[in-house]
């Protein structure tokens, strides 16, 4: 285990703006701002990245109930617009971790939350604070799974939601979901991050609520995911996992998560040196945040052209930088770029073991192959892979990750020769035989 640098220490005096024990921080100058008096997502002063803040750091003890308003010590309402989210599985993999030779390997799949991905959490906390902060319009830039479960939240609470989407490069399964749930979608000639600057111009110009992960309070549902982990996996092993993996796009999810690590040491619950590492995963195509951490630089330098088959994490400006790389840094974690070839292959992995996720889910496992490979994660490890999404966001990469169908005839007969190797036409040669110039 990493040592930790703490930058929450101790307990935390409310400032005057606080509203019950709750409010606002730039991370950057430190000025302070009430949480729902007014609309903001960056501060007034420097334009620097805002955390919310909280007067009583939790403690394991605190926690009660299922899903992420479990955690509601920890959050800034009781209870939010819920559908329920949360609660999701931390599988077992034995033959991964067989393969990938660590001591245990785990799967956190995000993936069956009620919309099919880990951003349901952020939104049952964003739409809960748009309803407090009055706002009745909600909008979004996306690569698909933020318009779904925004769609999916602003439907529950009956406001008007606004998708901005890059034209053509979006899994069709996610516009779909955003589609039903009656979400506006504009497809923006450009990519995600141009997508991210026109709904930032929105919000700036008061006509809509952002519920990008830029929106601090989006990271409070999303640090769930780290308090489930860590309960998970001590319950069954009864230690912290030595590190985490997870696919890295907008970078909120690992600031997240780093979040929640320093509260919870804040609270005493959890000792610095049982902080596991955390450990960001991108396609070779999109890696701004690997290209950071290699090189030190002390933020992200923007990749105009970003491509990967792993459409979840294709951006080239993560706007959470600025608190993830000291969350890589501060716990001894590191990043690492894997191919689209890497991460199809750690897709199809996964389903041998009846986990079924999309490919920027599977980044996770094919960097952390990479890393056990190149000596830098240890056989000793306790490692959790946290997979984003479901299989289904993306059913056209499941199918050309997976088998083809096989053509038999409609005969019981014919269809036991096929099985048993023999050559069975259908319409003639049959299907495999004609693509492959296959003969069993």
């Amino acid at each position: 285990m990493a040592t930790l640098n703490l930058e929450l220490g101790g307990s935390q005096a409310a400032p005057e703006d606080a509203d019950d024990g709750v409010w606002l921080t730039c991370i950057e100058c430190g000025e302070t701002f009430a949480p729902f008096d007014d609309v903001r997502y960056t501060c007034d002063d420097c334009d620097g990245l805002l955390e919310a803040r909280y007067a009583d750091a939790p403690t394991f003890e605190d926690f009660e109930g299922r899903g992420v308003w479990r955690y509601s010590e920890a959050l800034p309402f009781e209870q939010g617009v819920t559908l329920p989210e949360g609660d999701t599985p931390l599988h077992r993999a034995p033959d991964l971790e067989d393969d990938i030779d660590v001591r245990n390997l785990r799967v956190k799949h995000e993936g069956m939350n009620p919309t099919g991905s880990f951003k349901d959490r952020g939104m049952t906390v964003g739409v809960r604070v748009a309803q407090e902060v009055g706002v009745d319009r909600l909008a979004c830039a996306s690569t698909g799974n933020t318009s779904a479960a925004l769609s999916a939240y602003g439907a529950r609470a009956n406001l008007e939601t606004l998708v901005l989407l890059p034209a053509g490069k979006v899994a069709a399964g996610k516009v779909a979901q955003a589609s039903l749930h009656g979400a506006r979608i504009l497809e923006v000639d450009g990519n995600f991050d141009a997508c991210l600057d026109i709904v930032q111009d929105l919000a700036q110009r008061g006509e809509a609520y952002l519920l990008n992960s830029l929106n601090p309070f989006r990271l409070e549902g999303q640090k769930t995911i780290g308090f489930e982990i860590l309960e998970r996996f001590y319950e069954d092993e009864g230690r912290f996992p030595d590190r985490i993996v997870l696919p890295v796009g907008n970078a909120g999810n690992t600031a997240a998560l780093y979040k929640a690590f320093r509260e919870l040491v804040q609270g005493g619950a959890l000792a610095p040196g049982d902080v596991p590492k955390l450990t960001g995963v991108q396609a070779e195509g999109a890696a701004p945040m690997v290209e950071a951490i290699e090189n030190g630089y002390e933020d992200t330098e923007r990749w105009d052209d970003v491509e990967t088959r792993a459409t979840a994490i294709r951006i080239g400006n993560p706007v959470n930088a600025p608190k993830a790389l000291p969350g890589i840094r501060n716990t001894g974690g590191t990043a690492v770029a894997v191919s689209d070839e890497r991460i199809t292959e750690a897709q199809r992995n996964l389903a041998e073991q009846g986990i079924g996720v999309e490919p920027a889910s599977a980044a996770s496992v094919a960097g952390l192959r990479k890393l056990r490979l190149a000596g830098e994660v240890g056989p000793g490890e306790d490692v959790v892979c946290l997979t984003t999404g479901h299989l289904l966001k993306d059913p056209e990469a499941a199918a050309e990750a997976g088998a083809d169908p096989e053509p038999v005839p409609n005969d019981t007969d014919k269809v036991l020769d096929h099985l048993a190797g023999k050559r069975v036409g259908v319409g003639g040669d049959g299907l495999l035989g004609k693509v492959l110039g296959y003969v069993r």
